[in-house]
C-alpha cells in the first residue's frame, strides 16, 4: 500500500521522482485538499491553521481547493471559526453541527469524518498531531481502509500527484518518504509548530457547504460526564515561547541544567532539553524538544551542549536564530545553527546571562 523511501537530509528537500502514471480510475473521483479544524471550547488549535498555511501550498500545487472540516454542536460558533480557516487559506469549509459533535468523542467524530470523506471524496487529508488528532487520525484511516503517515516534517506533491510525506525514522537517525499510492484520502497529521503558520489575510471569505449529521446518543458508548481543565496547562509552554534556551548532554550533570534556567528566565523566555538528558531525569518529559518531543519554533533558541542529532534538529530548525555552544567543532548542530560557539557551555552560560542581565536593565533604565 505504501512506499518506504530512506533520505538523507539533502534529498529530503523533494521526493524523489517516479515515472509518470496514469492514476487508477477509481482514484480519479477524489479531488481537493482538506483539513480538519481542531475546534474545542470555542477556540480552534494554532496547528490547525498551521495546516491550513500549508495545504495552500499543496493546493496551488494540484490546482483544487482547499477546504476546511469544522465539526461541533453551536451552528454560530462554527460558522465564525470558518471566518478564521477562510482569513488562513480555505477556499471553503465543510461544517456539520449536531450536539453528538459537542464535545470530542471518538465514535461520532469519526462516523462524521468518514461520511464526509465518502460522500465529498478529497485527496488528501491533514491533521494537527495533538491527542484529539491522533486520537482521530487512526480511527478515519481503519475505518476508511487508506494510509496514514503520523509526525510528518515536510509535505509535497510529486509528479504522480501523490502526497509525499517526509518523517524520521529508525529513532530519527533517518528521514523517509512514504506515499500512499493506491488508496485515497492521502492522509497525514503534522505537529504543531513544524509548519509556519500563514499570514492572515483580513477580510477573506468562502463558500461553507453544511452536511447533516445524525448519530443516536444511545448508540455511542462514551459518555461526557464534567470537563475538567489540563492541570499541567500552566506549565512548559516551548512550542509557543519566542525564546527557548536548551541543554544536552554537554552540560556534564543534572545540577548544571540550572545555568540553562537562569538563562532563560533572564530572557524571559522557556527552557528544555534532548530527549538524552531526559531519559536521565535531569527535566520532566514536557520539557524535552525534538521529534518525540516538543516541536519549536521561537524567535531565538540557544543551544548548550547539545550535539544536533537528527531527531533533535526536527524539532528545532524552524527557530528563526539559532545559537549552539558545544565543545565539539564537528558537532551536527553546526551543520544547521545560524551561530556557532565553540565552548564549554558550562563555562560560557554564567558570563551569558550576566551579560543578557546587564544589557535587559540598561534597556529598561533607558526606556
Amino acid at each position: 500500500m505504501r512506499r518506504l523511501t530512506a533520505m538523507t537530509k539533502e534529498a529530503q528537500k523533494a521526493p524523489a521522482g517516479r515515472a509518470k502514471k496514469e492514476l487508477p480510475e477509481h482514484l480519479k473521483a477524489y479531488r481537493h485538499v482538506w483539513v480538519f479544524i481542531e475546534y474545542e471550547r470555542g477556540a480552534v488549535h494554532p496547528v490547525s491553521l498551521e495546516l491550513l498555511g500549508e495545504g495552500r501550498k499543496l493546493a496551488d500545487t494540484l490546482g483544487v481547493e482547499l477546504a476546511g472540516v469544522l465539526l461541533g454542536a453551536d451552528r454560530a460558533a462554527l460558522v465564525a471559526a470558518a471566518g478564521q480557516c477562510f482569513e488562513h487559506g480555505a477556499d471553503l469549509v465543510y461544517m456539520s453541527a449536531s450536539e453528538v459533535l459537542r464535545d470530542y468523542r471518538n465514535a461520532p467524530f469519526t462516523n462524521a469524518m468518514t461520511d464526509l470523506v465518502n460522500t465529498y471524496k478529497p485527496e488528501i487529508l491533514l491533521l494537527g498531531a495533538t491527542t484529539l488528532g491522533r486520537d482521530l487520525a487512526g480511527a478515519v484511516a481503519t475505518t476508511l481502509l487508506t494510509g496514514l503517515t503520523a509526525d510528518c516534517t515536510a509535505l509535497a506533491i510529486d509528479d504522480n500527484r501523490s502526497l509525499a510525506a517526509t518523517r524520521p525514522t529508525f529513532g530519527g537517525s533517518l528521514l523517509c518518504t512514504i506515499l500512499t499510492l493506491n488508496f485515497r484520502p492521502q492522509m497525514a497529521t503534522v505537529r504543531p509548530r513544524v509548519m509556519r503558520m500563514p499570514e492572515r489575510q483580513p477580510g477573506r471569505s468562502g463558500r461553507i457547504v453544511e452536511h447533516a449529521f445524525d448519530m443516536p446518543e444511545e448508540s455511542i458508548a462514551t459518555k461526557i460526564v464534567r470537563f475538567m481543565p489540563d492541570r499541567t496547562s500552566d506549565k512548559a509552554q516551548l512550542a509557543y515561547a519566542d525564546v527557548v534556551v536548551a541543554g544536552g548532554l554537554g552540560l556534564k550533570s543534572a545540577a548544571n541544567y540550572a545555568l540553562v534556567v537562569e538563562l532563560a528566565q533572564v530572557l524571559r523566555g522557556e527552557h528544555g532539553g534532548t530527549r538524552p538528558i531526559a531519559q536521565k531525569g535531569w527535566i520532566p518529559p514536557d520539557r524535552q524538544i525534538g521529534q518525540t518531543g516538543k516541536t519549536i519554533r521561537p524567535r531565538l533558541y540557544i543551544a548548550a551542549g547539545i550535539s544536533g542529532a537528527i531527531q533533535h534538529r526536527v524539532g528545532v530548525e524552524g527557530a528563526d536564530l539559532i545559537v549552539a555552544i558545544n565543545t565539539d567543532a564537528n558537532a551536527p548542530i553546526f551543520d544547521f545553527a545560524h551561530v556557532g560557539i565553540v565552548a564549554d557551555a558550562t563555562q560560557l552560560l554564567p558570563a551569558l546571562t550576566e551579560a543578557f542581565r546587564r544589557r535587559l536593565a540598561v534597556n529598561r533604565l533607558a526606556g
